[in-house]
């Protein structure tokens, strides 16, 4: 996948960029590519993942998932010249282990997987993720469902603090909302240009910082595209369908998706904190995954010159052990809901 993320510090909603996969030496190696297997590319994009795998070895084989059509269609090139070895599917990487099973396999020997928007989307206008560009105010990776425009003019004045708050770490979250309320009230948001126009009177720019639109835009995307919970379910997916010694590579852009996969390690690998010495507890489920990074993988100084939006990358890689796959972690499920969510099921953030 592209250099992904609109967060902040990713530069993301700049103008056009080459499509560079970010870390890629540093991917192929986590996942051992050269050792030959069937492998799952859970964010095709531009297929820059893939192409590396399938390169790596004559045997190695993928199942490429992408959400967004376009990046299907785009990627048939690629599938005609590699045939039976890519099998490019549409579809989300929440459920890449039922996508897999679907394709005939019980089992796969690696799963990577590039979070956030790519490059491609955010250098088309028309597709409403970037704000410096005018369009529709869309941002929807399946390009069907609710949109952005949609969410921003019916959500309440509390579900739009929340969202730019917890998604976009907006410190202005509540002053932003109120302002959305005010002013769809004389017109509703149809463009990209409407909603950063109105978040830069809000919000002052510091000299040489990110626009002051960045999060606010980062946050809606992830509230419509459920960025963070399908991330959740794609970890659990991979611990479902990866063999003994199968890797699990994940590639995030902000601290959001990192804080994510860095529980979903610590807990999977058994390096949780454990419980008060003075209560009685149960023994811990055997570990499903092993560390094959310690701490996250950062691009180096040329990467991120040649590519800036890779600077904020962090990869963190497992290998899975041959213990039976764990229920799904409620913990970490959580970390992917709005407070409200959250509460709503019973849970305490």
């Amino acid at each position: 996948m592209m250099g992904r993320g609109d967060g902040p510090g990713a530069g993301a909603a700049g103008g056009p960029s080459r499509h560079v996969p970010v870390l890629l030496a540093e991917v192929c190696d986590a996942l051992d590519v050269k050792r030959g297997g069937l492998f799952i590319d859970g964010t095709f994009g531009a297929g820059g993942y893939t192409r590396a795998i399938l390169d790596a070895h004559p045997q190695n084989k993928v199942i490429a998932i992408d959400r967004d059509p376009d990046a299907i269609v785009g990627g048939a090139s690629l599938a005609a010249k590699f045939k039976k070895r890519l099998m490019l599917v549409p579809g989300r990487f929440g459920d890449l282990d039922e996508i897999a099973q679907a394709q005939g396999f019980e089992s796969v020997d690696g799963v990577v997987l590039d979070i956030g928007v790519s490059s491609m989307q955010l250098d088309q206008a028309e597709r409403g993720f970037s704000f410096r560009s005018e369009g529709p105010l869309d941002m929807r990776m399946e390009q069907s469902g609710p949109s952005a425009a949609d969410l921003v003019n019916e959500a309440s004045e509390a579900e739009l603090a929340d969202i730019f708050y917890h998604y976009g770490e907006e410190r202005r979250a509540r002053a932003v909302a109120r302002a959305i309320i005010e002013a769809r009230r004389r017109q509703p948001f149809e463009t990209t240009r409407q909603l950063a126009d109105l978040v830069a009177s809000l919000i002052r720019q510091e000299p040489g910082g990110i626009h002051p639109a960045t999060r606010v835009f980062q946050a809606l995307r992830i509230a419509v595209n459920d960025e963070l919970g399908e991330l959740v379910r794609a970890l659990h997916a991979a611990e479902r369908i990866l063999k003994p010694g199968g890797r699990l590579v994940v590639v995030t852009f902000h601290s959001l998706e990192d804080r994510i996969v860095k529980q979903f390690f610590t807990l999977r690998t058994g390096r949780a904190p454990a419980g008060s010495r003075h209560l009685p507890t149960a023994a811990p489920p055997e570990p499903t995954f092993e560390a094959v990074t310690r701490g996250p993988v950062a691009p180096g100084e040329q990467e991120m010159a040649r590519n800036p939006r890779a600077r904020s990358a962090k990869l963190r890689a497992g290998a899975r052990t041959d213990a039976p796959p764990q229920e799904p972690s409620s913990a970490i499920t959580m970390l992917a809901e709005l407070p409200q969510s959250a509460e709503k099921r019973g849970g305490r953030r």
